[in-house]
């Protein structure tokens, strides 16, 4: 599975796939916020409209860019290209957890305590995260950097695939909803987390099988 992270396009089109649900919908927020046509079960969120615009924008930035940073071959060999959508990916996941918050902050909940809470860490988790991660890059560490930008991305797009959980649960019939609903996408969200440290570590050791990713 590790190979697959030193390949450009298998890795591209694997979290391409991870993450198409929720870049396709923070697209159409995009598009819908503007114009004020958001659908009648989100129109609690449209005295909100600035922070939701800016989380959605940074979502679908954060999310497309994304897999092109982890790629060492595309680093190798498009290094200016490399550094400058890294840069604009780092700034959307900034303005994404910043939004974040701020929807948190201005917008009435309906998910329960332990969702709302969840995000409000995983937010802060992400800036932490991606300030190290800037830091080890001015530094030149760039194995550090390497390992903070993969806790950023599967932080920032963590709840996101989620979908890959809840969508086949809806197609039987028996939609999860309130409290078991958002233990299902906190326990997603550890769990992509989870599978980022055993990531950075296994890339942590240099083998011809396992190379570096970034």
């Amino acid at each position: 599975m590790i190979r697959v992270f030193a390949r450009p396009m298998p890795l591209v089109l694997l979290l391409a796939f991870c993450t198409f649900i929720p870049i396709m919908m923070a697209g159409v927020l995009v598009v819908q916020v503007p114009l004020g046509a958001l659908p009648e079960n989100s129109l609690r969120l449209a005295g909100a409209s600035v922070p939701l615009f800016l989380h959605a924008l940074a979502g679908v930035l954060f999310g497309v860019l994304g897999p092109m940073q982890f790629a060492r071959a595309l680093q190798r060999r498009f290094g200016v290209f490399h550094r400058m959508t890294g840069q604009v990916f780092a700034l959307a996941g900034m303005v994404l957890a910043l939004s974040g918050l701020g929807l948190l902050l201005q917008v009435e909940s309906i998910a329960t305590e332990l969702l709302d809470v969840a995000r409000g860490v995983f937010s802060l988790a992400l800036i932490v995260a991606l300030a190290l991660g800037v830091m080890a890059a001015r530094a030149r560490n760039l194995a550090r950097h390497r390992a903070w930008m993969i806790r950023a991305y599967v932080i920032g797009m963590g709840s996101g695939t989620v979908a890959l959980v809840m969508f086949p649960i809806y197609l039987t019939g028996a939609p999860v909803i309130g409290l078991a609903s958002d233990i299902v996408v906190v326990g997603w969200w550890l769990v992509n987390i989870a599978l980022g440290e055993w990531i950075i570590r296994r890339l942590a050791v240099p083998t011809r099988r396992h190379p570096a990713i970034a």
